[in-house]
């Protein structure tokens, strides 16, 4: 399709309001000429998030998150910079210009194929819910769905729906509403076998919807036919389920009002839950629960409350589920009952089990059994080993391994270290060391890949460099020119310092400078977030371009002083073999004058 055309981006720069955007995620307050708010990226009490109206930027002093406008909207909607420039540019009347082949085009065909698929979903939702709840057809799956607890108004409220047994149904339904058969073909409704053939045949239908409760996609349950129990919808342009919840849209004001949800492993699961009243369940969409998904919901929430079930398969996806909220950032807790509680979900097995044998009332009280995840990673290391002997003991420490390692407090950590050593009647000291050997590849357990732990990054003179002319919005291009006049990309010895070069360069040459366009093409995640808080205290706007000419001076300097003591090192060599030096010697003076030249413009 081709890129969007700096042209449009500029013009929406132009129009952007960042108030107004951000203002649609965070509660903004306005303060000494800034707008200030609590941080949607981490868990703050104190409002340390802030919004520049003038320069169209954000920053949080507290987790160091921030840059532009679109790339607020990137983080928060979890989409690519395209994606987010074309959402704005619809908002606030922009056209999209596209470059393609050499030639400029004007085209919202994308946005196009969004609504139409939407569109597509909408009605075929509602189709299912019509013929679930209005058709002699979708008697026994109503039948099914009553049976489990549910009343109507539930049904009504998750669209849930039936998808007729004939499989050719849908496409000759479709046909008739007058969408095409390429479309069709496209749509993730059919099977790629057969694209008149519909992925769901004789299920239980549940949308799967957006926050905005946009239907995306469909989950199917399978009530009489062979086949798996559930399918989900294959992924599409709309739709990615590692980054999707199901019930977040219907969920949303409660989670916004706790500050809690509650992540269940399936759709009955959720529905049970808002039945009962626990109106902040949502679930993960056929998958484990991800990274993704947490940190999406870390927008909202302070903790997650994890009620998978009693299963050793439900145990498995808890343990998991708690690394990837600590991998977010989120403590997470597990439901788990004691006592008769715990006998009831052994027998039923999951919340809708206990909704339908013990009632809305029985299952709101039972999700209040909480506890953290530590301890219930601890207890179930010590139910799965066989902790009699010093093997099963080594084995389920290391099994904790990998929640230590996501701990970022040093006391936090140092404190489970001493409960597993109470736990499994062994020294702390053992432990950590148990720990060391582990982080450095030996030993029990797994390690954790998902997950990289940040960096900070020391302002070198190269990075503060490379750094003034990406902050410096106006003199960008100008301060851009002068340094690649002067050094090379290969002249730098900074990693941090040769990716901004890199970045510089790349959208020098798709004549893009704008803030935005440079801090996307950021790839490292810590040097981003240094740029965007250098871009929000003004520490390079006074007097740049003297900071660019003193930066290439002392950069220039010091890769000369580094070739002198390089020759200075070979003469003494040379001179102790009995060599000549007089060729090296002679490229010494050379270097020494251009130095003293250096050192003369000061």
């Amino acid at each position: 399709m081709g890129r969007i055309s700096s042209e449009t981006i500029n013009e929406l720069n132009s129009r952007l309001d960042a108030v107004a955007v951000v203002g649609d995620y965070v509660k903004l307050e306005k303060k000494s000429g800034r707008w200030w708010g609590r941080c949607p990226f981490h868990s703050e009490k104190t409002p340390s998030f802030t919004v520049d109206p003038e320069r169209k930027t954000y920053y949080c002093f507290g987790c160091h998150e921030g840059g532009g406008v679109i790339n607020f909207v990137m983080e928060m909607d979890k989409i690519n910079f395209p994606q987010a420039v074309e959402l704005l540019a619809k908002r606030f009347g922009v056209p999209v210009i596209r470059e393609n082949s050499g030639f400029t085009v004007n085209t919202d065909e994308q946005d196009r194929k969004k609504d139409d698929l939407l569109g597509l979903y909408r009605r075929v939702a509602g189709s299912f819910h019509y013929i679930l709840t209005e058709t002699a057809e979708g008697g026994d799956a109503l039948g099914y769905v009553r049976d489990r607890g549910i009343s109507d108004e539930s049904i009504r409220r998750f669209k849930l729906g039936y998808a007729p047994a004939d499989p050719f149904w849908l496409y000759q339904f479709l046909l008739g509403k007058g969408y095409s058969p390429s479309f069709l073909e496209e749509s993730a409704l059919f099977t790629k076998a057969n694209p008149r053939r519909a992925f769901f045949s004789g299920r239980l239908m549940f949308p799967i919807a957006d926050r905005q409760g946009r239907v995306l996609a469909f989950g199917g349950r399978i009530l009489r036919q062979d086949g798996p129990k559930y399918l989900n919808s294959a992924e599409s342009l709309v739709y990615k389920k590692r980054e999707t919840l199901f019930a977040l849209d219907l969920a949303m004001n409660e989670i916004r009002n706790t500050k809690e949800v509650i992540v269940a492993e399936g759709y009955m699961d959720v529905i049970a839950l808002h039945e009962a009243g626990v109106q902040n369940a949502v679930a993960p969409l056929g998958t484990a629960f991800t990274v993704e998904q947490a940190r999406l919901l870390g927008r909202w929430v302070s903790r997650i409350n994890l009620l998978f079930d009693s299963d050793p398969a439900g145990e498995a996806a808890a343990a998991k589920a708690v690394l990837n909220c600590r991998s977010a950032g989120l403590p997470a807790f597990v439901i788990k009952p004691q006592g008769e509680a715990e006998s009831v979900f052994t027998d039923c097995k999951d919340p809708a089990g206990i909704l339908k044998e013990k009632g809305a009332g029985y299952l709101q009280q039972f999700t209040k059994h909480i506890i953290l995840d530590f301890e219930y990673l601890l207890s179930k290391s010590m139910r799965l080993q066989d902790v009699s002997d010093s093997s099963g003991r080594a084995k389920a420490v290391a099994s904790l391994f990998p929640f230590l390692d996501l701990i970022d407090s040093e006391v936090e950590r140092e404190s489970y270290f001493r409960r597993i050593a109470e736990s499994f009647e062994t020294g702390a000291q053992s432990v950590l060391n148990d720990y060391k050997v582990w982080r450095s590849g030996g030993g029990y357990g797994e390690k954790i890949t998902e997950t990289s732990v940040g960096r900070s990054i020391n302002m070198t003179d190269e990075l503060r460099l490379l750094t003034a002319a990406v902050v410096n919005r106006d003199l960008g291009p100008f301060l851009f020119a002068k340094i690649r006049s002067a050094l090379s990309i290969e002249e730098f010895d900074d990693t941090y310092a040769k990716e901004l070069y890199r970045t510089l360069e790349e959208c020098s040459r798709a004549d893009n400078m704008n803030f935005e366009a440079l801090l996307n093409g950021i790839e490292t995640e810590d040097l981003r977030r240094l740029v965007a808080e250098k871009d929000v205290t003004l520490e390079f706007s006074e007097n740049p371009e003297r900071i660019v000419a003193d930066g290439i001076r002392i950069v220039r300097a010091e890769r000369l002083m580094r070739k002198r003591n390089e020759l200075v090192a070979k003469i003494r060599a040379a001179k102790n073999n009995g060599m000549s030096v007089e060729d090296l010697m002679h490229e010494k003076m050379f270097i020494d004058a251009e130095f003293q030249s250096l050192k003369g413009g000061q």
